[in-house]
């Protein structure tokens, strides 16, 4: 049995995307405290609350991304980027149930309104839009699920401060904080609906199912196409994080010396590259 692999690199990119998220999530949930007290403001203490559970979600997304990029070792041959993958899951976890509080307390406000103070809620609402639209732009280009998924928990926050900017202008003109509830609880919802989405996936990854995007019979179409190859006894696809995955393929052959051989397993090796980190064996066929 031979094996062959394709590496796949590791920038970095991710790690250094969410420690940047962090540090800033961090400094502005400290600014909310303080700037929620001093207007005597609920909500934005309450939202305070939310992003401290942001920031600490975020601290555990960095420590698993910075552990996804070391290298593979005897202990975990496939290296760490399944760790990423763990990250993603407990994201999708705590945001699914931050959701689920924010819609109970959403309804609460709506049997009993509490007054809202229009004119720090305007303030904040327009600084909470540019720190939290700044996260997200800064999470949106990165290609792990992990990734993907704290940019859908941030974006819950960008959402929930442009309510918060809606509602403080209505309310110079309108006493109407029921209006606060019922956003909160459109854009909530809005943001559990994709984000059980993002943890399914998560799970179904982490349960080495075959990723969404690849298609275990077109491979098999694709490896059956190449010469030499008679047919494929076994074929299995999963993936570490969501970007990186790895493709295991048993294979009959034809061939009747070592350099027949040493072709037909460049050229299988050559047909899943693209695909992801290969593992190719090829049996002899029987005459």
């Amino acid at each position: 049995m031979h094996q062959i692999s394709t590496p796949i690199e590791s920038e970095g990119s991710a790690k250094k995307n969410i420690r940047f998220v962090f540090f800033l999530n961090v400094a502005f949930t400290l600014l909310e405290f303080i700037g929620g007290y001093l207007i005597n403001s609920v909500a934005i203490m309450s939202d305070a609350i939310h992003d401290l559970g942001d920031s600490i979600s975020l601290g555990t997304a960095w420590y698993l991304e910075k552990k996804a990029e070391k290298p593979a070792n005897p202990k975990y041959p496939y290296g760490y980027k399944r760790f990423s993958l763990l990250g993603a899951f407990i994201n999708g976890v705590v945001l699914v149930l931050g959701s689920i509080c924010i819609i109970y307390e959403a309804v609460a406000r709506i049997i009993e309104p509490e007054p809202i103070h229009a004119t720090g809620m305007v303030a904040f609402g327009v600084l909470g839009i540019v720190v939290n639209g700044w996260a997200v732009l800064k999470l949106k280009t990165g290609k792990t699920l992990n990734e993907k998924v704290l940019s859908w928990h941030l974006l819950e926050d960008v959402l929930g401060w442009v309510a918060i900017l809606l509602v403080g202008i209505v309310l110079h003109f309108y006493n109407l904080p029921v209006l606060d509830a019922i956003l909160s609880i459109l854009i909530t919802t809005f943001i559990l609906f994709n984000t059980l989405k993002r943890t399914v996936e998560a799970v179904h990854l982490f349960l080495q199912g075959t990723p969404h995007n690849l298609h275990i019979n077109k491979l098999k179409e694709e490896i059956e196409n190449v010469s030499g190859v008679s047919n494929v006894l076994h074929l299995n696809a999963w993936s570490l994080d969501g970007e990186s995955h790895v493709i295991e393929v048993e294979i009959h052959a034809d061939f009747s010396n070592q350099e027949e051989y040493a072709q037909v397993f460049n050229d299988s090796k050559k047909c899943l590259s693209d695909h992801g980190k290969a593992f190719v064996s090829i049996i002899p066929k029987e005459k």
